[in-house]
């Protein structure tokens, strides 16, 4: 990190050791320790929230070309695709049979009844059948007297 060879580092211990002393020298190593760490978890956080931004926009950047990317195959397939069913389905398709049937419709076609309500059957539900409860002997109940 900071290119200290084993020499230079064997020398700054020396000087250390003389300047501060061997009494002060295990609370200094302390200090210079904690601030050393301090340092690190700054350096640290800062490569987090750095490594957080470029992660974002990358996402947003792709994000970006997945959305074209859709719109360009959506583009492509739009007229591949089936039509949209219509929202009264259930009333067209009955509607032939009525027609087939003879029904006072036969004359009328050509006409749009997408304004007429389509009756449909109300559904029932029944209550769900109650299941008897298991048997469990009771400690009297199986020994003979």
């Amino acid at each position: 990190m900071f290119n200290i060879d084993s020499s230079e580092f064997l020398l700054v211990a020396i000087v250390a050791l003389v300047v501060i002393g061997p009494k002060d020298l295990p609370k200094a190593m302390r200090v210079v320790g904690y601030w050393v760490g301090k340092a690190r978890g700054v350096s640290r956080q800062f490569r987090q929230g750095f490594d957080n931004m470029v992660r974002e926009a990358e996402l947003e950047e792709m994000e970006k070309r997945w959305a074209a990317e859709n719109e360009r195959i959506m583009r492509e397939h739009a007229a591949d695709a089936p039509p949209a069913p219509a929202l009264d389905a259930p009333h067209a398709a009955s509607e032939p049979a009525a027609h087939a049937a003879g029904g006072e419709q036969a004359g009328h076609q050509d006409q749009d009844h997408s304004d007429q309500p389509v009756m449909v059957e109300k559904p029932v539900v029944a209550p769900a059948p109650a299941e008897p409860a298991p048997h469990t002997p009771r400690p009297n109940e199986g020994a003979a007297s």
